[in-house]
């Protein structure tokens, strides 16, 4: 992919074993790889990720398509140039390329989710012009012969809360996704969808928040501005950013400092509401 390509693998130990084609992954990784390398025209940073993942019932309502039970999670990231909403939607179709004639044929992601599905996984992306990509890939668990099916945990009731959180998101859906979850768990919760609109909701001195829920990547100001800017009126505030993008891509991209108060989107409600109340208690 180029000497300008700094390649980077975190993956976790003990990872949850999969039962699938290895020529398929070779395939899959290679055809990922080639679009990331012609999305950083200019070098960049390539990052693959593995992780165990969990996909609750509750999650998979906001995920068409999406079945419950364990995953591996392969997770790919690019530094590049990203893709607006309408590319993502068509990114899957045979012969859709952004590319110049002649120097693509349209069929690599096709690929990509064909072999995904054949294998009865799920593939979430998230991009956005000018900041990079990431690919999702869930890779159904094997648990053996007998049941051939991914392994469901129980479900374990979330730790929920009375304080006031500001949740900060420039996409409408994820916004009221997210004020939905934190209103189910008890919260008292404000939005906004843009920073300024969210430090003007902190200049109210009759405003009393307990902690901030913030994109990372908007426009005018990112989220780590905005935490900046917040603080100075709240100093004791709580922040917990959140990003579609991997924790390690985000902070690879210097918005966000490595150990930062970090939720990769999307997320579930246990996930959310667990990392809140940890995050809050902190200290207490």
């Amino acid at each position: 992919i180029g000497e300008d390509v700094d390649i980077k693998f975190v993956l976790q130990e003990n990872l949850w074993p999969v039962k699938m084609d290895p020529s398929q992954l070779d395939q899959i990784l290679a055809n990922l790889a080639v679009n990331a390398r012609d999305a950083m025209a200019d070098g960049g940073k390539f990052t693959i990720e593995t992780v165990n993942c969990h996909l609750s019932e509750e999650e998979c309502k906001e995920r068409k398509g999406f079945l419950p039970g364990d995953y591996l999670l392969l997770s790919v990231s690019d530094t590049g140039c990203g893709m607006s909403e309408e590319t993502v939607s068509h990114i899957f179709e045979p012969f859709f390329t952004t590319k110049e004639e002649g120097k693509g044929t349209g069929l690599g992601l096709a690929t990509v989710y064909g072999a995904v599905r054949q294998n009865k996984g799920f593939i979430h992306v998230y991009s956005e012009l000018g900041e990079g990509t990431t690919f999702r890939l869930y890779i159904p668990r094997y648990v053996g012969e007998e049941t051939g099916e991914t392994k469901v945990k129980q479900t374990h009731k979330t730790a929920g809360g009375c304080e006031t959180i500001l949740v900060v998101e420039d996409a409408e859906m994820l916004r009221n996704l997210a004020e939905r979850m934190l209103k189910r768990l008890g919260y008292n919760v404000l939005t906004a969808s843009t920073p300024n609109e969210a430090i003007a909701i902190c200049e109210s001195p009759r405003t009393k928040i307990d902690m901030l829920l913030t994109d990372v990547v908007m426009p005018v100001m990112n989220g780590k501005e905005l935490q900046e800017r917040i603080t100075q009126l709240i100093p004791e505030i709580k922040v917990l950013f959140m990003s579609g993008y991997t924790a390690d891509a985000i902070s690879h991209r210097g918005v966000l400092a490595e150990g930062i108060n970090f939720i990769e989107k999307p997320f579930g409600m246990h996930d959310l509401g667990t990392k809140i109340r940890a995050i809050i208690d902190e200290g207490k």
